[in-house]
């Protein structure tokens, strides 16, 4: 099995989960095993430590009745009576020996030693007999454990009553191999007694482990014991034990302590056993489930391996190739399924093919099939030696006509073009293709530059006439790019490229046709690095807000500014308008910098009414401006974030702006107007605007173009001109502006006029925004004066 297939990985999840759930149980019985058993030393040491002390006190109570036994022997209260030492002696000796006691003793009444059967091992019990007779004295007879010569004893003492005590009877028996032997037979566990001498190391007294054993046993315990004490695991010759410690005696030289282990070892092996047999059924469980779902896997994986090779077959555009998978189960119902979809995909390959190349709208080769009809061009041109050409051509104004009439009228007048452009070029090779959008492409196999260009002009003349659609007629025109091979590209993506170029050259220019050049492609790349440092500069602030101060003729008082816009280019210096405001409203990016002047100017309107200057600011809207149907909310907005009231401002347009699109135009001027704004028209008698439709607007005051004032005084016409436009414009109701005032003669004779305002350099030039105060400082004292 291949270790990344299904099968490997459904065998791999099957044994994987028997074998987790096996180990786990294997671990946790593991686990509880050792837990158990330690539980259960830890209970039996407890237990065992009451039988050992159990045992020492029957120890003791054996002394007890033999030395009481001597006490009321007749000849040995005699002896002590009488103060016979050899019989006191020879009776301690008899008796002593029978209850196998060490040491037998008499002792006076002051607790010195009479006589011993040891007098070198009584010696060493003198301290002991004191304490003994203390407490025999209250209960009758005591007993105790003592160190003597590095070995335990336990002790006992009984009164010699005749019938009032005249003496006391010690025994001694030591604590040795006997006794650890009767406890290892009771308990089967290991029992060691070990002694320290003037606190240095445990030495081993008796124990039932071996001699090496003992010694690392004694190294292992903790140098001070003062009570019981249980250590749960202690490693002894790779076994594991349990013990309690348990002190027997201490003076001021020695301690002795009893150690009980029980082997951990000893007490987990039945289970172990059990556990192995556990890990041997899991091997073998293993094995079979392996076995098992190794073939449950494979009547899985096989149809799977079936349908993944249809899959391929289907990938590779083969719909007729068989399913044979009979099956009452899932993997039959995903076969059926598999048959159904290869039918649907078959129909459906049909139709994204169809999709893929062809457009809907006007049944013509869309973009991917006229780039491969490029391609086949340029490589029989290649193989012929001759050349190709294609035109790419754009609707004039289309947009405008799907916004007023509608997409589905839109969709029509695309339909009549492509109609005319097949019309055009009749049968043969050349044929048009719809690119996107108004955009459409026709392919010339075979053609020079002079008949792609006759073909150009003719279809020009074509797209003169009006198109009827639904009793509307529609005037369309459009821009033309021509590109061929190998004149102007050797490939079909820079061949597209070049003609795109070239049309919007054609539109820009309002040319019709253009053919491609490397000139035409320098200033796009021109044009695209000036949008580029536009936005740049709007972005890091290089523009500057300038205004040019207009006056009252009558009054020469200041009345309002004109606001401007200056381009301070980090590289290039100052930049003047007529530089770059014709492409910012080519490219729409006016839009972006009507806003940033309309901004600065509110901003510096708030400033100046708060240093108590009250001039009206006149700021120009474009053509673009003027078809946003958004701009009086964006207006709005600025005025209200600067706190500023909107008859502060006079919106100034141009006559062509207006009759761009007059319907979009008038419903957004009558929406700034409402807002509160004056509206002037800019550069009025240059446009073709009609005296009627502009009678109809809410506009406050023409503006006269420069053209007419500049030379005035000396030509007799623009005299005349000028005061036919303040006559209008004050029989209109509106207020006359003239601009372009360059000397003090225009200036008395726009007065005999009867003109407004005027605005020009012999006023003053245009200057920064944040010098007005101070210039108006200085008009003022200047007309004072």
């Amino acid at each position: 099995m291949r270790l990344r297939s299904l099968e490997s990985r459904v065998v791999t999840l099957f044994i994987s989960l028997l074998l987790s759930l096996q180990l786990a149980g294997y671990f946790f019985i593991d686990r509880s095993i050792d837990d158990n058993a330690r539980a259960q030393i830890e209970s039996s040491l407890a237990f065992n430590e009451k039988i050992f002390l159990h045992l020492l006190e029957q120890n003791a109570q054996h002394l007890i009745e033999g030395a009481t036994l001597l006490s009321k022997d007749y000849a040995f209260r005699q002896a002590i009576g009488t103060n016979d030492t050899q019989t006191m002696v020879s009776a301690l000796l008899n008796h002593g020996e029978r209850i196998k006691a060490d040491l037998t003793m008499v002792v006076g009444l002051d607790g010195k030693i009479i006589v011993a059967s040891s007098d070198t091992l009584a010696h060493g019990f003198q301290k002991s007999v004191y304490d003994l007779i203390k407490s025999a004295t209250e209960k009758g007879s005591a007993s105790s454990t003592d160190i003597v010569d590095g070995k335990p004893y336990q002790m006992v003492m009984v009164p010699v009553n005749a019938p009032v005590t005249i003496s006391w009877v010690a025994m001694a028996i030591p604590i040795d191999r006997r006794l650890v032997n009767d406890m290892r037979e009771l308990s089967a566990m290991q029992i060691s007694i070990f002694t320290s001498k003037n606190n240095g190391p445990w030495m081993p007294n008796v124990s039932t482990l071996d001699e090496q054993e003992e010694y690392k046993l004694a190294a292992l315990l903790p140098s001070a014991i003062t009570k019981s004490t249980f250590i749960r695991d202690l490693n002894l010759n790779d076994d594991h034990y349990s013990e309690r410690i348990l002190p027997l005696a201490k003076n001021e030289k020695s301690a002795t302590v009893a150690v009980l282990q029980l082997s951990i070892n000893q007490a987990v092996a039945p289970y172990k056993k059990l556990q192995r047999n556990l890990l041997f059924l899991t091997i073998l469980g293993g094995i079979i489930a392996s076995i098992f779902s190794a073939i449950t896997a494979r009547r899985i994986t096989n149809p799977v391996r079936q349908l993944a090779e249809t899959a391929r077959r289907l990938g590779t555009g083969d719909y007729k190739t068989t399913i044979d998978i009979k099956q009452n189960d899932e993997i039959g119902d995903l076969a059926n399924s598999f048959s159904h979809m290869r039918d649907a995909i078959a129909l459906r390959e049909k139709e994204i093919s169809r999709l893929a190349y062809w457009d809907n709208l006007t049944t013509l080769p869309n973009r991917a099939l006229f780039t491969d009809m490029v391609d086949e061009a340029i490589s029989v041109a290649k193989s012929r030696g001759n050349s190709c050409f294609v035109l790419m051509m754009d609707l004039d104004r289309f947009k405008h006509v799907n916004d007023v009439m509608g997409h589905r009228f839109g969709d029509v007048l695309l339909q009549q073009v492509a109609l005319r452009l097949s019309a055009e070029l009749g049968a043969g090779n050349s044929r048009p293709a719809r690119l996107g959008g108004d955009e459409f492409a026709i392919l010339l196999p075979a053609t020079n530059v002079d008949q792609a260009q006759q073909l150009a002009n003719r279809i020009l003349l074509t797209l003169e006439q009006p198109i009827s659609i639904e009793d509307q007629t529609v005037d369309i025109s459009a821009g033309i790019g021509i590109a061929g091979y190998p004149d102007h590209a050797n490939d079909t993506a820079t061949l597209l490229s070049h003609a795109e170029v070239a049309m919007y050259a054609a539109k820009l220019a309002k040319n019709g046709a253009v053919l491609y050049s490397q000139t035409i492609d320098k200033s796009s790349q021109q044009s695209l690095s000036l949008l580029t440092e536009m936005r740049t500069a709007l972005e890091q602030n290089h523009f500057q807000l300038y205004v040019q101060p207009k006056v009252s003729v009558i009054s020469n008082e200041v009345v309002a500014v004109e606001a401007l816009v200056r381009w301070f280019h980090p590289e290039k210096g100052m930049i003047f308008p007529d530089q770059f405001i014709p492409f910012a409203e080519q490219t729409g990016f006016i839009r972006q910098l009507t806003r940033w002047v309309m901004n600065a100017a509110a901003a510096c309107c708030q400033q100046w009414q708060n240093a108590g200057i009250n001039i009206k600011i006149s700021v120009n809207i474009s053509t673009r401006d003027l078809l946003d149907q958004e701009l009086p909310e964006k207006f709005a907005e600025i005025l209200q974030k600067n706190q500023v009231d909107p008859q502060c401002f006079c919106l100034e347009i141009t006559e062509s702006a207006i009759m761009d699109d007059p319907v979009r135009a008038h419903l957004t001027l009558d929406k700034l107007h409402a807002m509160g704004m004056e509206l002037s028209i800019d550069d009025f008698g240059t446009g073709y605007s009609s005296l009627a439709y502009l009678k109809r607007l809410p506009v406050d005051e023409l503006k006269i173009d420069k053209s007419f004032v500049l030379k005035m005084e000396q030509d007799i016409d623009d005299t005349k001109i000028v005061k036919s436009t303040i006559d209008l414009g004050h029989n209109m109701g509106l207020r006359v502006v003239a601009e372009g005032i360059e000397n003090a003669e225009v200036l008395a004779l726009l007065k005999e006029l009867g003109c407004d305002q005027a605005q020009g350099y012999f006023i003053s030039k245009p200057m920064p925004a944040e010098n007005i105060p101070a210039w108006l400082e200085r008009w003022k004292s200047n007309q004072t004066a």
